[in-house]
């Protein structure tokens, strides 16, 4: 059985990694990458890192 930390991180993974590498893809266009592998690698980065922060957040709201 999962525990409930599990589920809560996985709920606002969905949200914070999206969010994350959108402000990753906005970030490169902004310095000027127009590559398709660049912007691609830009939003793999903002999902690998939205999961720590999920971690974090959900950590945070549990109170542990």
């Amino acid at each position: 059985m999962k525990s409930p930390l599990f589920k809560i991180v996985m709920t606002f993974y969905g949200i914070i990694g999206s969010t994350v590498a959108s402000v990753f893809v906005v970030g490169a266009l902004v310095v000027g990458v127009t590559g398709l592998w660049a912007l691609l690698g830009a939003a793999v980065v903002g999902f690998i890192l939205g999961f720590p922060v999920s971690y974090y957040v959900a950590r945070a709201m549990m109170g542990d």
